[in-house]
């Protein structure tokens, strides 16, 4: 299945719920007060629910109860009003989204998905090094609620790579002419060069950039990853294979590079 980040500047992405691939619908919010008599905001709970299956008022549907029933859940329902009010208010920076397939609902504040709650489904390489991993995991679980910091992580992830690699890591652009030196992969060079230009070259490893949103983090995820495969992953398991060679043929090998 096709998979596209979520953002407020597309029509069409990866939905947060239920994963597909497919149409959002964006709506704008107007509130209006909550009526006198209330005072307070009507909550459903699961002991009201219960209640009212229990009591059941006539004219009331099974239908109706899983509704509610799912309000309980803290689910976000999604209705036109039998009796529509003049909204007084208009709400900026607050948005909803809704999914074509499953129906569901995205709350967003500015460009940030503050419900459901978001771990972006990014595995680190498994060949990374633990300390390299825990970064890596920190920046998927506050990439909702602090693209730039997770950027800032995804960073110090890349310059530990490079430390890793034998580089000094305090400028990527002398790391990365080092490692061209040591004939690195043009791929991975232009990986690279992709870390320090969307880091706007005078962004250090681990700082936060101002202009770094939830796309350029979702960027750095994979970069991590494709930088990991190609530098890490790929040396590793092409060892393997030659380790597992007979002896008369690597001796042999050996000595023709003699």
């Amino acid at each position: 299945m096709k998979k596209v980040s979520a953002s407020v500047t597309k029509t069409a992405f990866s939905c947060p719920h239920c994963g597909a691939y497919t149409t959002q619908f964006w709506y704008a919010i107007s509130p209006h007060s909550v009526p006198r008599d209330d005072k307070l905001p009507s909550i459903w709970t699961t002991e009201k629910v219960n209640r009212l299956k229990e009591n059941t008022p006539e004219g009331v549907t099974d239908e109706q109860i899983k509704a509610i029933e799912k309000l309980s859940f803290g689910e976000i329902e999604f209705h036109e009003r039998d009796d529509p009010r003049y909204c007084k208010y208009d709400i900026n920076n607050l948005h909803l989204s809704k999914c074509y397939s499953c129906q569901k609902h995205t709350i967003w504040v500015h460009e940030k998905i503050v419900y459901p709650s978001e771990k972006i489904d990014i595995e680190p390489n498994s060949d990374l090094s633990d300390d390299i991993k825990r970064d890596f995991s920190e920046a998927r679980e506050i990439i909702s609620s602090s693209p730039r910091g997770a950027s800032a992580l995804l960073r110090l992830c890349i310059q530990k790579l490079c430390i890793e690699l034998g580089e000094k890591g305090k400028d990527l652009n002398t790391d990365i002419a080092n490692l061209v030196k040591k004939g690195l992969n043009v791929t991975i060079q232009k990986s690279l060069d992709i870390v320090r230009v969307i880091g706007n070259e005078s962004v250090h490893p681990g700082i936060m950039d101002m202009r770094d949103d939830r796309d350029t983090a979702i960027k750095l995820f994979e970069l991590v990853n494709i930088i990991a495969e190609q530098l890490i992953s790929q040396p590793r398991r092409v060892k393997e294979i030659y380790e597992s060679l007979p002896d008369s043929k690597k001796q042999s090998i050996e000595n023709r590079d003699k």
